[in-house]
């Protein structure tokens, strides 16, 4: 019979992770992966990922108004997805945290663009 942990026992942590996450961390999670559950916020931050546009360009090759654009940008800049500055009269729109350019890269090389699970890449 294995050698299993008494069930009231603190899972390891998996080698070369941290510990388990917190409740604050869990929910905090949770909120970003629902923010970027919307296929049109996705595409604005992996357009965003590749290059930094205006509002008017990203609504244009989302196919969205400028103003749905625009309150979909907000959300994300205030959740910290993105950032935003000022050129003349014009808010160009960047990513530059590494986690999030890493997230939205691994998703991509993890999702086929028929939309099934791309295939392991050969070691």
């Amino acid at each position: 019979m294995p050698n299993l942990p008494a069930p009231d026992a603190a899972p390891e942590p998996l080698p070369g992770r941290h510990s388990e996450p917190t409740g604050a961390q869990l929910a905090a999670a949770a909120e970003t992966f629902a923010l970027l559950a919307s296929p049109p916020r996705l595409h604005l931050v992996w357009l965003i990922t590749h290059g930094a546009y205006d509002v008017g360009t990203l609504a244009t090759r989302v196919g969205l108004s400028i103003a749905t654009a625009s309150q979909h940008l907000s959300k994300l800049r205030l959740a910290g997805v993105i950032t935003a500055r000022r050129e003349g009269r014009r808010h160009i729109y960047t990513v530059e945290d590494p986690h999030v350019l890493t997230l939205i890269a691994q998703i991509f090389d993890h999702i086929a663009p028929d939309g099934t699970l791309a295939p392991d890449p050969p070691l």
